[in-house]
């Protein structure tokens, strides 16, 4: 039985992969910042709550520590949690407001992932997935026919690009893991007012196939639904 961990698993991305997962065979834990609303989410779901803030090491360590107390191990651990940052203009963005997202971002996913690792090693084959977006691809940001050139999002799309360059610097450390970058594509959820094209079902596309890869799948790649995303 595979068991997989996700983070800000409660709704939208997180909840609708937690749901596929689930329904593929996975055992899976249902990570979330607010008790009350992961616990309804988890149970909705037939998963099991835990507990974790992704900002804060004393939640993420406790959240390892339940995890290595009850499972014992992780196969997968996704690394969902996010947030999109104030929608101001790019010249009232502060410090204060890089420092907020990046620490979700990006501070978050190396936090979590320092504190599972070891139950990851665990696993005969144990796999990262961290869902970055093409907002953070040099390419498609210069590409003004797409939707990632044509939005101004300094903060998001700066973190999510540490996200991408994160991940596969992490592949090249860990041989042993294999660690991918998700991209969701435009997808209906409350970063755009659930503006976005795609369904929460398309946009977790991505993010369920590398979750279920195998021993001879791919690490370092960066892909959304349709394949490879140019970096």
């Amino acid at each position: 039985m595979t068991t997989t961990f996700i983070t800000g698993a409660n709704k939208s991305l997180g909840y609708e992969t937690a749901r596929r997962l689930i329904d593929a065979g996975h055992t899976v834990l249902l990570g979330a910042r607010d008790p009350e609303r992961g616990r309804q989410a988890a149970d909705a779901l037939g998963a099991r709550f835990v507990q974790i803030d992704v900002t804060d090491d004393a939640s993420v360590a406790a959240a390892a520590d339940d995890i290595a107390a009850h499972e014992g191990r992780i196969d997968v651990l996704i690394n969902n949690a996010g947030v999109f940052g104030p929608h101001v203009p790019a010249d009232q963005l502060t410090a204060t407001d890089a420092g907020a997202v990046f620490e979700v971002n990006v501070v978050g996913i190396v936090r979590v992932t320092h504190a599972f690792l070891p139950l990851l090693r665990k696993s005969a084959h144990p796999v990262i997935v961290n869902v970055s977006s093409g907002m953070g691809s040099f390419t498609l940001t210069h590409d003004t026919e797409r939707a990632e050139g044509r939005n101004l999002a300094p903060l998001y799309t700066a973190s999510k690009a540490a996200v991408t360059m994160l991940t596969t610097q992490y592949a090249k450390s860990w041989p042993d893991v294999k660690v991918n970058a998700a991209d969701p594509g435009y997808t209906a959820t409350d970063f755009n007012a659930h503006s976005g094209p795609q369904t929460v079902t398309e946009g977790t596309d991505a993010i369920v196939g590398l979750a279920t890869i195998g021993a001879d799948g791919p690490t370092g790649t960066f892909r959304d639904r349709h394949g490879e995303m140019p970096w």
